[in-house]
């Protein structure tokens, strides 16, 4: 090690960080012990100059130093920056509980989007919902809850509705619980923040190229270009093509660009702007009706009953495209040690062009099942008169969010005070189109259960067209309407100060206050039985928070925290087709819904920075729960209650040098507590598991070595869950087993092959109440790395 670091020490202006990763093909370093840890403060400071590649007053005067961080390992996350001015403490002196996704393990993993990495994280399920007339992207429930809102990219939010992948991803955050203090209304369960890679003072060229089952195909490229001494762009690039294992007539091919540079790196004042645009073409997958056949006690996917899971029952004329687009533009102003100014800029464009098939399994299809014989059986495609229709989609955004940090003393209390403005407004148009040759006496033709025939309907049924009076589903409280618009206007005031009481104990709390004014209008075909419609509310909100802090010592954090947040009506501007229900005369119950979390939780970082691991205790309280009306697609104030509560369990880091390994374990215990539905009182939450676990492990065997090789596999596993409150339907557990085999040819190239569900096994990846759809079956990619 004292060789490596001797030939490491020449001229250069750059910040060099040792992270050593089990797995010599992702990283030319290996871990070593960590530097002491100070105050919390500082301890930060230092951390998020270091990991943002900034240089040092000395290296920006002239002075080519070159500064080592050395750091336990990347799989411990605990001394991982939070990367926001409104979260300025790490994940360790943080009082909520953060899942860490580290770069290291999405390389090893080969994880190539949102959803796949989240699977690391106890407590997130994929769930697409029924918003939007269709399928809506990513869809997640953190704890229990959704978070379709609560999608962030740099501490900013991604309202737009698609696929996201990873290819500009340098570390995920799994923020749980409510959040409003930083996030502002939503974050019911909890917030996901995708930290992106951005420019740095050392130059870097790397690309990637996976191939492998179901007609895989992608490459990315990473290229890092210091400018001057305080200057950098970068840019990152993606190309992808694929079909589903498992599913046939299912594909997806998208392309990307991230572009960004950063001025000021290493001074005061550091501005990054930043551009990433993400073209998406998709075919999309209903999966297979849930129904309930002879000898069934519960409702359960046809795919159970022996229907083969690769049938799929759309049209060849589904399509998914969507455009999405941000710009956002940091910038960081240090005053003194004592006053730091954040300000993150947002404007982000989305656009959907969306057609697809929501089957159903009628009487016939239930006897087929009932019977044996599939072939006898026939599923229903959606036809005019029910939903989805196709439609197009075109939002826009903009939100700005200020933040001042202060640290200073009153007395012997050393405060760290944290206050500042958030405004951000979305808005959303679309129109919904017919079927040009559908009817009543002329529908959607139908799928053969056993051999479904994507191509037995023609353009000329299927061909989208302007809507008509007699084509278009009457929806409650709203008519017969084409065409709809919805905003939704935040602003946000927040102040939070952390106070110092000893060097190992602190208390903080504060609270956010928001303006909530949102409006969705329905217009076309009008006439004096089916007039235009218009709802618009406003809501007010304050959300306080509170937290009590012991550190013991530098590898311990203990913490009691109570938070709150609440959702109003109207938050799903682009992800929900009707953002609100109408009630009586037209009215709308625009009674929000609220969360209250109490969480007591202890953080440890041990063997030298090498193993992190935590342990939490929560429970999490929500009011007049919002779900989706599966009929009308509009969101509903059910005025049920519901709890979760439960034990997390999580551990990462180094066993052993060049042994990795990421462990978690989620024990929840999630009811409606008071429902009007009677059905439903007493039940489990749909979509949530009691159990779920996570391990992931890897060694790397001789490194430095022309022998050298990394072999690593982990589990996920998911209990089996409902798919309704009644608790009526239900998927069985997932299991999937994944490996990883890599080696080093040299310093600059790595192959390696990734497996995933190695035993084959029919799991389902995403849920909604009378769906499921299988996740891929047994893959293999090559993959081919290059780092210069």
């Amino acid at each position: 090690m004292s060789r490596f670091i001797h030939q490491c020490l020449k001229p250069a202006s750059a910040v060099l960080t040792l992270g050593g990763m089990a797995g010599g093909a992702y990283a030319d370093t290996h871990a070593v012990q960590s530097s002491p840890a100070v105050s919390p403060v500082e301890d930060q400071e230092t951390m998020e100059g270091e990991q943002n590649g900034q240089a040092s007053d000395a290296s920006v005067k002239g002075q080519h130093i070159e500064h080592i961080h050395v750091i336990g390992h990347p799989f411990n996350t605990m001394r991982t920056s939070n990367d926001m001015g409104r979260m300025p403490q790490d994940v360790m002196h943080t009082a909520q509980t953060i899942d860490v996704i580290p770069r290291e393990l999405i390389r090893q993993q080969n994880a190539k989007s949102l959803d796949e990495a989240l699977k690391n994280v106890p407590g997130i399920t994929a769930s697409v919902g029924e918003g939007a007339g269709g399928l809506n992207g990513d869809q997640f429930l953190i704890r229990g809850f959704p978070a379709q809102n609560d999608i962030y990219e740099d501490g900013l939010r991604d309202f737009g509705v698609y696929g996201r992948d990873s290819f500009d991803y340098d570390t995920i955050h799994v923020i749980k619980g409510p959040s409003s203090q930083v996030f502002g209304n939503g974050t019911t369960g909890g917030a996901i923040n995708a930290v992106t890679k951005a420019p740095n003072l050392t130059n870097h060229y790397g690309a990637d190229f996976s191939g492998g089952s179901g007609n895989y195909y992608r490459g990315t490229v990473d290229v890092n270009q210091r400018i001057d001494d305080t200057t950098a762009f970068r840019i990152e690039g993606l190309g992808s093509s694929n079909d589903v294992v498992g599913r046939k007539g299912v594909s997806d091919k998208r392309w990307g660009i991230a572009p960004s540079i950063a001025f000021g790196l290493g001074t005061k004042t550091t501005v990054v702007l930043q551009v990433m645009h993400q073209t998406d073409d998709s075919v999309p997958d209903y999966g297979m009706p849930v129904v309930k056949a002879q000898g069934s006690a519960y409702g359960r996917p046809i795919s159970e009953y022996g229907v083969p899971r690769q049938n799929w029952y759309g049209k060849q004329q589904d399509h998914n495209h969507t455009d999405a687009t941000m710009e956002t533009l940091r910038l960081k102003h240090q005053f003194n040690s004592h006053l730091t100014f954040h300000n993150d800029l947002r404007f982000g464009e989305f656009s959907r062009d969306f057609e697809a098939s929501k089957v159903q399994c009628g009487a016939g299809c239930v006897a087929a099942l009932n019977s044996g014989d599939f072939a006898k059986g026939a599923v229903t495609r959606n036809t005019n008169g029910s939903v989805p229709l196709p439609y197009t989609q075109s939002s826009w955004s903009f939100q700005n969010v200020a933040s001042l940090q202060a640290d200073f003393n009153t007395g012997f209390l050393k405060h760290q005070l944290v206050t500042g403005f958030d405004m951000e407004y979305v808005h959303d148009s679309r129109h919904q189109y017919t079927y040009a040759g559908a009817s009543t006496s002329n529908p959607m033709p139908t799928a053969n259960l056993l051999y479904p025939d994507a191509g037995n309907v023609s353009d000329a049924v299927a061909r989208k067209v302007p809507a008509q009076a007699n084509s278009m589903p009457v929806i409650p409280g709203i008519g017969k309407k084409p065409n709809s618009t919805g905003y939704g206007f935040d602003t946000g005031i927040f102040l939070y100060d952390q106070i110092w009481l000893t060097k190992w104990a602190s208390v903080k709390g504060g609270f956010r206050w928001d303006r909530w004014q949102s409006g969705y209008k329905a217009t076309g075909l009008t006439s004096a039985d089916n007039p235009d419609k218009s709802f618009p509310q406003t809501t007010n909100t304050i959300n306080p928070t509170a937290s009590l802090i012991f550190t013991p010592s530098k590898w311990q954090t203990v913490y009691f925290t109570y938070a709150s947040s609440t959702t109003p009506t109207g938050m799903y501007v682009t992800s929900g087709a009707i953002p609100v229900r109408p009630g009586a005369q037209g009215t709308v119950d625009n009674r929000p819904q609220r969360a209250q979390l109490y969480e007591v939780g202890s953080k440890f970082s041990l063997l030298h920075d090498r193993l992190g691991a935590t342990i939490t205790l929560f429970r999490l309280d929500k009011s007049n729960a919002l779900t989706t009306d599966p009929v009308s697609n509009s969101t509903i104030n059910t005025g049920d209650q519901q709890r979760n509560q439960g034990l997390e369990l999580s551990l990462g880091g180094m066993i052993l040098p060049g042994w990795n390994v990421t462990a978690t374990y989620a024990l929840y215990d999630p009811k409606t507590t008071s429902s009007a539905t009677a059905a439903n009182r007493g039940k489990q939450i749909q979509y949530v598991p009691h159990n779920q676990a996570t391990l992931w492990s890897a060694y790397e065997a001789f490194p430095g070595k022309p022998w050298n090789f990394t072999v690593g596999g982990g589990l996920t596993w998911r209990q089996a869950v409902y798919l309704d409150n009644a608790n009526t339907a239900k998927v069985p557990a997932n299991v999937e087993f994944d490996t990883v085999l890599s080696h080093r040819i040299n310093r600059h190239w790595v192959v390696s092959l990734n497996g995933y569900n190695l035993s084959n096994r029919l799991n389902y990846n995403s849920l909604f109440t009378g769906y499921a759809t299988p996740a891929p079956g047994r893959t293999f990619l090559g993959r081919l790395s290059m780092d210069y």
